[in-house]
C-alpha cells in the first residue's frame, strides 16, 4: 500500500486542487496535513479574525474529507519536523503542497525539502495553486518580473490557464495517522463582530450568489461604496478556499465588461504575486524609494491613534476605519482612501498603516497589503506615486448620499445627503448638537507638507 502527504497551507479547499489530485493518483492512500505553525503566532501574524476564519477553513476541509471517506490530520509545530513526522509514520514515499511567494513560504519549503532528502523522500512543489499563473510565468525583456500594472495583464490576458481539476470522489487516508482536535472559531476571543463565516463551502455559496445577482454589474458598481457591490471572496483567495483559476475561467465564461473587470482584479492578485517573488525585501522595504522622511509612531501618535479609530473628523475616512474594526474587511475604494490619508494627508510611514491593516483584515496577507501600501503611499509600482485622494472629493463621487458614511458613523445620521462629508460647514447650531471630533487636519496643509517632504514643493 502506497503512502503520499499533501500539505495544505494557504489552499484550503478540495475542488481544483492539484497537489491533491497529483498524490491521489500517486498513492493508494493520502494524508491530507496542515501544521499549525508557532512561528506564524511569533512574528504577529496570528491575529484573531484571522484565526478564527481559519478555524472555519479547516473544519470544512475535514468535513469535506470526510463526506470522501478521509479526514484532516492537524499537527503542531515547526512544519518541516512535522512533515517528515508524518511521513515516517505512515511510510509515505512522496509529499506534495503549493508553491508561496513570501520569504517564509521559501524557507518552509526549503526546510521541508531537506528534511525529507534525508528520509528519503521526494517532495513535489506545485504552481498556480494559489494564484492564476505562476509568479514569473511570464516576464519582460531585460528583466525578472513586471514593474507595470498594464503589461502584465495583457501578457497574462494571452496566457492560457491550466486545466481546473474537480474535487476527488474519494479520499482513503492511512487509519493509524493520529490528529490533534480541531480548533472552533468559538474559543477564539477578540474577533470582529461582523466577521463572516470561512470554509470553501461558504466561499463557493458567496461566489455562486455574485456571479447571479453581481458580477454583470461590477465594471459600473464596484466603487460603490454604499451599494456594497464587491464580491468579498478576498479572505477565501487568501486561505485558498476558492481557486484563483477556477474563478477566472468561470467569470470568463459568464461574460461581459463586468466579468472583465472582475478578471483584472484577479490579474492585479497575481501582479503583486510575482513583484514579491522577485523582490521579497518588498515585504518591508520601499519596492522604490523616494527618500521620504516618514513620520513614525511617535512622531504623529495622537493623530494614528484618531485614524486607527475612525475619529479623524473625515466622516468617509472615520466610517472605512469603523468597517475595518466591526467586520474585519473593508471596500477597496476605502482601502485606498484611508491610505491615502494616512500617508499622504498626515504623512505617516505606510508600514505603521500596513500593520494595523494585519491585524484586523481577514485577507491581510504580506503580498497584496505590502504591495498595495505602497502602492498608494507613492513607493510602489504605481506609475503616478504623487497622485493624493482627497477624502471630501471621493465621498461625494462613491457615497453621493452619505449613506456609507451613516451606516459606519452614527454621530452624523441625521445629517442629510452630501453634507454628511463636510460636516464643519454645517450650520453654528447644527454642528454643536454633533457628537463628532473637528478635522485632524486641514487637507491643504497636508498636502503642503506632503508636498515639501517629497521636494515638490
Amino acid at each position: 500500500m502506497t503512502v503520499a502527504v499533501v500539505l495544505f497551507t494557504a489552499d484550503l479547499r478540495l475542488h481544483d486542487h492539484p497537489p491533491l489530485r497529483a498524490a491521489l493518483r500517486a498513492a493508494d492512500e493520502v494524508v491530507p496535513l496542515f501544521v499549525l505553525d508557532p512561528g506564524i503566532r511569533a512574528v504577529g501574524f496570528d491575529v484573531p479574525n484571522r484565526r478564527a476564519f481559519l478555524a472555519d477553513c479547516l473544519a470544512d476541509l475535514d468535513a469535506g474529507l470526510r463526506e470522501r471517506g478521509g479526514r484532516l490530520v492537524l499537527r503542531s509545530g515547526q512544519v518541516a519536523r512535522e512533515v517528515g513526522r508524518i511521513a515516517a509514520e505512515c511510510g509515505a514515499g512522496e509529499v506534495h503542497m503549493a508553491a508561496g511567494v513570501t520569504r517564509y513560504a521559501h524557507r518552509r519549503e526549503e526546510l521541508v525539502r531537506k528534511e525529507l532528502r534525508e528520509r528519503g523522500v521526494d517532495l513535489h512543489v506545485h504552481d498556480a495553486v494559489i494564484t492564476a499563473l505562476a509568479p514569473g510565468a511570464v516576464t519582460p525583456a531585460g528583466s525578472d518580473h513586471y514593474a507595470v500594472f498594464t503589461p502584465y495583464f495583457r501578457r497574462w490576458s494571452a496566457e492560457r490557464l491550466r486545466d481546473t481539476c474537480p474535487a476527488p470522489r474519494t479520499v482513503r487516508v492511512p487509519a493509524e495517522v493520529r490528529s490533534e482536535p480541531l480548533v472552533s472559531r468559538d474559543t477564539v476571543s477578540g474577533t470582529s463582530p461582523g466577521l463572516p463565516a470561512g470554509g470553501e463551502r461558504a466561499g463557493r455559496q458567496r461566489f455562486s450568489n455574485w456571479k447571479r445577482s453581481g458580477l454583470g454589474a461590477y465594471e459600473e458598481r464596484h466603487d460603490d461604496l454604499a451599494g456594497d457591490a464587491t464580491s468579498r471572496l478576498s479572505p477565501y483567495l487568501h486561505f485558498g478556499a476558492l481557486s484563483p483559476v477556477e474563478l477566472v475561467q468561470r467569470a470568463r465564461a459568464h461574460g461581459g465588461p463586468g466579468a472583465e473587470a472582475f478578471v483584472r482584479q484577479l490579474c492585479w492578485r497575481d501582479f503583486h504575486h510575482q513583484v514579491l517573488a522577485a523582490r521579497p525585501g518588498s515585504s518591508v522595504s520601499d519596492y522604490r524609494t523616494r527618500d521620504d522622511r516618514w513620520r513614525t509612531r511617535d512622531d504623529a501618535a495622537e493623530e494614528i491613534t484618531a485614524w486607527q479609530e475612525g475619529r479623524t473628523g473625515y466622516p468617509v475616512v472615520d466610517a472605512a476605519m469603523r468597517q475595518l474594526r466591526h467586520e474585519g474587511w473593508m471596500h477597496n475604494r476605502a482601502r485606498l482612501l484611508v491610505a491615502s490619508f494616512l500617508t499622504k494627508t498626515l504623512y505617516v510611514d505606510w508600514r505603521i498603516g500596513a500593520r494595523h491593516f494585519l491585524d484586523l483584515l481577514v485577507d491581510g496577507d504580506i503580498v497584496n497589503n505590502q504591495l498595495n501600501w505602497q502602492w498608494v503611499a507613492g513607493t510602489g509600482t504605481d506609475t503616478r506615486p504623487h497622485r493624493v485622494l482627497n477624502p471630501v472629493v471621493q465621498g461625494r463621487r462613491f457615497d453621493a448620499q452619505g449613506t456609507y458614511v451613516r451606516r459606519w458613523v452614527p454621530e452624523l445620521r441625521d445629517v442629510h445627503g452630501k453634507a454628511v462629508h463636510e460636516p464643519w460647514r454645517l450650520p453654528a447650531p447644527e454642528r454643536a448638537r454633533l457628537d463628532y471630533p473637528e478635522p485632524l487636519i486641514d487637507l491643504a496643509d497636508g498636502l503642503a507638507r506632503f508636498r515639501h517632504a517629497r521636494g515638490r514643493g
